[in-house]
């Protein structure tokens, strides 16, 4: 498989290092915390950052990315909602909880159907409110990246700010159609296949 990942933070949130094997272009999804960590396992496998991409614009999933952007010179890309709701008051708020200070301003803003080009590889933008408003899933290769939106046996809570429950059961019925043997990659905890999650995971 095309990625690879480690738990960082105090909310052991998954951060993922999507990669082309052949030119090791690398795009650094949700680097949440310890950036000294994911920036060992990027050089020891010899990775070439091209952009941090966020799922979503919680500070568990954001806090490593100012370092990485410094250290590779690379942008930050997600989706104009949470770009903005990340820098509301309720959001830096929340992101002081954690210690996490602003970002630097978005490079790209994610929208429903972009594709993500990682070398030869490619992932599909899927908008996924519910969670918050921005967040977004990342679909390709056989894998589903899906942030806060779908855990293994869960989903994501909607009652943070911006948070809708609604909406989320519409971005988890939008999940429902994608291919069973999909590989679901979550914000947190350990991977699962969709099939499984179809069968088992009392929320879908």
């Amino acid at each position: 498989m095309p990625y690879l990942s480690l738990d960082v933070g105090e909310l052991d949130a998954n951060c993922y290092l999507f990669y082309d094997d052949a030119g090791r272009d690398c795009l650094v999804i949700d680097p949440g915390a310890e950036a000294e960590r994911i920036m060992e396992l990027i050089e020891e496998r010899a990775l070439l950052p091209r952009a941090v991409v966020l799922t979503h614009g919680h500070p568990d999933h954001t806090g490593a990315a100012a370092t990485l952007m410094a250290r590779y010179r690379i942008p930050l890309w997600l989706h104009a909602a949470d770009e903005e709701a990340m820098r509301s008051e309720a959001g830096r708020g929340l992101a002081a909880m954690f210690g996490v200070g602003p970002l630097p301003a978005a490079g790209r803003l994610l929208r429903d159907g972009d594709i993500l080009a990682c070398g030869a590889l490619e992932l599909k933008v899927i908008h996924s409110p519910g969670h918050s408003p921005g967040s977004v899933l990342f679909h390709g290769q056989g894998l589903l990246f899906t942030g806060d939106t779908l855990f293994r046996g869960d989903v994501g809570r909607s009652d943070l700010p911006g948070g809708d429950g609604e909406e989320l059961r519409r971005s988890l019925a939008r999940i429902r159609k994608l291919p069973p043997h999909t590989v679901v990659l979550p914000g947190h905890g350990p991977a699962s296949v969709l099939e499984l999650e179809l069968k088992d995971n009392p929320c879908l």
